[in-house]
Parts: structure tokens; C-alpha cells; sequence
């Protein structure tokens, strides 16, 4: 969750209760719900929202927050949701609630940095809402103050966020979209609200707001890599372009979400935590609404870097046969028995090239416990076999061949990784 923005408009009850007529939720109205099933629900929404994941941190206490975020504007860090009354969320209303949702402003006017994704929460229906509510209200509470933000001027100054949210954020849940299915608008609703998946997967401008006018094509973001180190790491493309996921199915989106493990990809890096920690534990239905929402999204293409030349080309090609061809084959088709398919790969053709750096420099990062593998075997970290320049050559030649699009990858990207 970095700084993003989306658009979103007002909906009713009704709407509400459209959206919901594919989940396993359908038939519970909140206004009557008993409280046992609407705390039920609210779980479950927390966990498609990925609550626990940012504002927990490791060996921590679920919900007390703390958790650092490194921005392009300084360091975050998430705050206390348990239902601590003094650190926590303990006394705040529903309504207030509801507010730094749609609005991102604490009970006290406060202005919350946008690195809490209000901007796509700010969609979720006010019944979804109150759920979520009512379950936090039954978590343990945990006297936890997170440390001080250290952030440069002048974001350092709250107050001017009111100016950002003029310009970037539309308060208002969902709409369901006339003439698409139920669960078209559900997959919508997920992956626009509660899923914020446009917060790492969209470009952003100066300001940290997402570009509209790219959306989904792919952005960068801060999280550690194997050795505990912060580096920049780069969310696919998301749409139905080439670089995308042109060639995945909704059987294939949805096997990756549910498993970590679709016939073109395995789950690695920060990813581990969005289909560990909630989209796994979705139903069925809500997985497949997902992946039939995001096959959905027309293909846009983002900016990629020139080809890189013939001599650099041949020389990046030499040490894919050496280091890479056994298993993802000279081809780039990879296979069931050997090792994912690297030709058309949403990773490999990433506008920016740092996850494909860090898989060459650190090796993939694999969730605990792995997802299934089947005959794969784990990708070995290449960081000390291969110089700056060779994993610029290999990265190069892997993000050429086969009719990718990624373009060349410099030494000084691979450096910056390093």
C-alpha cells in the first residue's frame, strides 16, 4: 500500500446487497444480523482487505500496528487497529471508523498519510464497513504506540494533505457497473476496495498519486529483499496486455491467487503476503470473481526500455544457456518438470526491472510454507556468481527474447538492487 488513488462514487444498500450476490455472504443483512455472524463477516472482509499483514509486524501482536513502510517521502509506520482504547481504535465510533475510511481523516481532523490505502478503501460499502468494525472491537486489544513517522518537509506537514485529497481522492462506495454480471461486480468491488490491488500495481505521479490514465500496468514499491535489506521491487502489469496477463486464463489467475501456483508462475517477494495472508483463504467464488474482474481489464501497455544491442544481446544470451536454459529451456517455455515459463512473462516484462533483478540477485523469495511446487525445483540466488554487468546482460537478453518487451537493464539498475 503506497500513496494510491482511485476513483470511486456513491452507492445505496441495494447496491450493496448486488454486490455481495456471489459471495458467501449474500444472505446476511447486517441491520439483523446476529452479532457472532456479522463479526463472521467482518473477518472475513478484513482478511480480503489484507488488514493483519500492514498493520502487524513480524512477531507482533495482530493489529497493534507499527510496521515501517519506506516512501519516496520518508518513513511510515502503520498504527495501532486493536481496540486499545489509548493506542488503538478502542474509542472510536462506527462512524469514525467509517470516516478514515472514506475520508482518511482521524476522530481528533487529523489527516492519515495515504500509505493507508483510503483512497480504494473509500469504496468499500458502508455495511462492509461496520462488519469490519465489529470485528476489530473483538481482537485482543494491545497497548502498542507505533514510533514517529520520520518524514521530510514538508510532508512532514499533515495539514497539506487536505490539499492532496482535493485533487486525488474521490470519497464513495462502489457502484456495481449496469450490464455486467454479479460476479463481474464482485470481482470489481474486491479488487477496487478491499483488494487496493492498484496500490502497488499502478504507476504513480510526483505526488505519490496513482496515474488513472495507466492504471494497472505496473508500479514500483519498497520491501525487503532476502537479506533483510530494503530495495525497490516492481508490480506487473495487471492488464490484458502482452506484458500482462494476456496469456493467463481465469482458471490461471484464479489457481495463482487461491494456490501460489498457476501453470505460468509461482508466488514470490512481497506477493507471498497478499495470497498467504487473504486472498487463499477467499471463497471460491470470490477468487474466481477476482480473476474474472481482472481478465477483464483491457490491455494497456506500459513504457519499456530499448532493446538492448546485438553484441550485448549474444552475450546475455551465452549466459542464459549457462546459468538458465536447463531449466526454463532455450525456448523461455519453461515446463511442468523443469521450471515456470519465462517467454510472456508479466514479471520478466515488468516496465521496471527490479523484481527480475532481485530473483537473479537473492533468488525467489518463497512464502513458509511454500506454495505447492510440483516438479520445480527452487530457482538457487545467483548474487555471488554473477557480476553487476552479467546480470544486466542476462536480465537484458531475458526481457528480449521470445518477443518480450522489457528491454535492456543497465548496470547501474542492477547496482542500485545489489
Amino acid at each position: 500500500m503506497r500513496f494510491p488513488s482511485v476513483s470511486s462514487s456513491h452507492s445505496s444498500w441495494a447496491a450493496a446487497a448486488f454486490l455481495c450476490a456471489q459471495s458467501v455472504f449474500a444472505s446476511i443483512a447486517n441491520a439483523s444480523a446476529p452479532a457472532d455472524e456479522l463479526v463472521e463477516r467482518g473477518q472475513y472482509l478484513a482478511t480480503a482487505g489484507n488488514c493483519a499483514t500492514c498493520h502487524t509486524t513480524a512477531g507482533g501482536q495482530p493489529y497493534a500496528g507499527g510496521l515501517v513502510f519506506e516512501t519516496a517521502f520518508g518513513r511510515i509506520y502503520s498504527t495501532n487497529i486493536s481496540p486499545d482504547p489509548e493506542t488503538g481504535i478502542g474509542n472510536w465510533t462506527q462512524e469514525q471508523f467509517l470516516q478514515a475510511l472514506r475520508q482518511g481523516v482521524r476522530p481528533n481532523g487529523e489527516h492519515l498519510y495515504p500509505v493507508f490505502p483510503y483512497t480504494s478503501f473509500t469504496k468499500i460499502s458502508d455495511d462492509d464497513a461496520a462488519a469490519i468494525y465489529a470485528y476489530l472491537k473483538t481482537v485482543p486489544a494491545v497497548k502498542s504506540k507505533p514510533p514517529e513517522n520520520q518524514m521530510s518537509w514538508p510532508y512532514s506537514q499533515r495539514s497539506l494533505l487536505s490539499l492532496w485529497k482535493k485533487m486525488f481522492l474521490e470519497p464513495g462506495a462502489y457502484v456495481p457497473v449496469a450490464g455486467q454480471s454479479a460476479e463481474w461486480n464482485r470481482g470489481a468491488y474486491l479488487v477496487e476496495s478491499l483488494g487496493h490491488c492498484s496500490a502497488c500495481h499502478s504507476p504513480r505521479n510526483l505526488l505519490g498519486a496513482e496515474d488513472a490514465s495507466r492504471a494497472m500496468t505496473g508500479g514500483i514499491y519498497m520491501d525487503k529483499v532476502a537479506t533483510g535489506d530494503v530495495r525497490t521491487w516492481s508490480a506487473p502489469n495487471l492488464t490484458s496486455a502482452s506484458s500482462g496477463l494476456g496469456t493467463w486464463s481465469v482458471e490461471d489467475v484464479a489457481a495463482y491467487l487461491k494456490t501460489g501456483r498457476a501453470a505460468h508462475a509461482i508466488t514470490f517477494g512481497p506477493m507471498n503476503e497478499v495470497i498467504m495472508n487473504s486472498t487463499q483463504h477467499l471463497t471460491d467464488a470470490d477468487v474466481r470473481a477476482l480473476a474474472v474482474y481482472l481478465k477483464s481489464l483491457p490491455a494497456k501497455e506500459a513504457t519499456f526500455a530499448s532493446p538492448p544491442g546485438k553484441k550485448r544481446l549474444g552475450a546475455g544470451e551465452t549466459l542464459y544457456d549457462i546459468y538458465c536454459g536447463t531449466c526454463h529451456l532455450p525456448t523461455g517455455l519453461g515446463s511442468e518438470d523443469t521450471a515456470p515459463r519465462l517467454a510472456g512473462s508479466p514479471v520478466v516484462q515488468a516496465s521496471d526491472p527490479s523484481t527480475l533483478i532481485n530473483i537473479i540477485l537473492y533468488g525467489p523469495q518463497l512464502s513458509d510454507p511454500p506454495p505447492p511446487m510440483g516438479r520445480w525445483q527452487r530457482m538457487e540466488d545467483f548474487g555471488d556468481k554473477l557480476s553487476d554487468d552479467d546480470v544486466a546482460l542476462l536480465a537484458s537478453y531475458v526481457r528480449s527474447a521470445w518477443d518480450n518487451k522489457g528491454g535492456e537493464v543497465t548496470v547501474d539498475q542492477v547496482a542500485a538492487q545489489r
